[in-house]
């Protein structure tokens, strides 16, 4: 894979073409090379008074001013994480804790990420009530679904900006005129959006905004909240009074830099970038189509992430085109559980029948996916399947 300016980005095994930026991302070397220092020279304890602590604290502070300018938000809105599930968590379990005296119910929506679906199946143990909203056949929350679902005791919305398996984007922008017309906090898991989509907090109308950096071209162990200033949250994690005394523990200092400079990066090249993305995509998914009359595309008519193809292969099953594609790397669109094959719970959601959503793959293009890599990976897929 090749960067900008020719710089070469080299996977595991250099004849794999690497077509799973939703899973993760490599850390950029611009990324990269602005964390370094901070793990030997500028080595100190942002809460240290010392230069060697200020210099420390004024990089993190720093960071949070360039994840503030991605988001179109105050850098007081903004405290660092360990990553998207802790956001979502901090999120889900924080709000319903704060405004548990005023009501008790949450919706989200069927195809959200397992860092809200999975806390909201712990909601219901501890006595709230949460509703899963459905989606349309190329998963779309209807606005008016989440609007008939709200209750007089409704406190929180969780609905992501962008399904990380098929790409669908969320009408968010309709859903949080709702939730400010009922006085009702909303919330987005942006993880899979932040860099390839604007994700400009006042124009999403929502309340809480969640980002990871693996999915961004920074670390994995690193992410973002944004918390609209003056909104009740209730934080899950004691300790000493870091980042406003939500997310207490000494700041992890080299991280936060990284995820800072990756944020820059994305809001200098957003532009550009979803419309290269976008085209290699497209190119992609119609000569997989063109080669393979049968295969189907998932979420073909919705507005999707410009980098996001999910394409079914009906009659294959998923991890058996993955075994004969060995030049690709991947991820199934079915999941894959003590050897056997299962459909997502997006597929189910969208009412997939089994024979096509077995057979789905999940290929996502990135910052350092090039044309001439696509074309090939193109031609060697439709080559590979139609001997399967």
């Amino acid at each position: 894979m090749t960067g900008r300016d020719g710089e070469c980005m080299r996977v595991q095994d250099k004849d794999i073409i690497y077509l799973d930026y939703n899973a993760t991302t490599p850390v950029d070397p611009q990324v990269l090379n602005k964390m370094l220092p901070f793990f030997m020279q500028k080595f100190g304890n942002p809460s240290s008074g010392h230069p060697i602590g200020k210099e420390a604290k004024g990089a993190v502070e720093n960071a949070r001013c360039q994840v503030a300018s991605l988001l179109g938000c105050s850098s007081e809105e903004i405290i660092f994480t360990s990553g998207g599930t802790e956001s979502n968590n901090l999120v889900l379990f924080g709000v319903t804790e704060a405004l548990k005296g005023k009501g008790k119910h949450v919706i989200t929506s069927r195809i959200e990420h397992s860092s809200v679906i999975e806390p909201c199946i712990e909601l219901i143990c501890r006595g709230f009530d949460v509703t899963f909203v459905d989606v349309d056949r190329n998963g779309k929350v209807d606005p008016d679904d989440i609007r008939s679902t709200i209750r007089p005791d409704t406190i929180l919305i969780s609905v992501m900006h962008a399904n990380n398996e098929i790409g669908t984007v969320q009408p968010l922008k309709e859903i949080g005129r709702i939730a400010k017309e009922k006085g009702i906090l909303f919330h987005t898991d942006a993880a899979q959006s932040a860099g390839k989509a604007e994700t400009l907090v006042d124009e999403l109308l929502v309340d809480f905004l969640t980002i990871a950096g693996h999915k961004l071209y920074a670390p994995k162990g690193i992410g973002a909240l944004y918390i609209r200033k003056g909104v009740p949250l209730k934080k899950i994690m004691y300790g000493a009074g870091q980042e406003r005394g939500l997310r207490p523990g000494t700041e992890n200092v080299a991280y936060i830099v990284g995820l800072g400079e990756a944020a820059d990066i994305a809001s200098k090249t957003l532009d550009e970038e979803i419309k290269r993305l976008r085209k290699l995509r497209d190119f992609l998914e119609s000569r997989l189509l063109e080669g393979i009359p049968d295969a189907v595309v998932h979420a073909r008519g919705a507005e999707r992430l410009p980098n996001t193809l999910s394409i079914a292969f009906p009659g294959k099953k998923a991890d058996e085109i993955l075994l004969r594609l060995k030049r690709i790397a991947a991820s199934p669109g079915a999941a894959c559980h003590s050897g056997k094959v299962k459909v997502s719970h997006v597929m189910t959601a969208l009412g997939v029948p089994d024979n096509i959503a077995l057979g789905t793959l999940r290929l996502s293009v990135g910052r350092f996916s090039t044309a001439e890599e696509i074309a090939d990976a193109a031609d060697y897929m439709v080559n590979e399947l139609r001997h399967l």
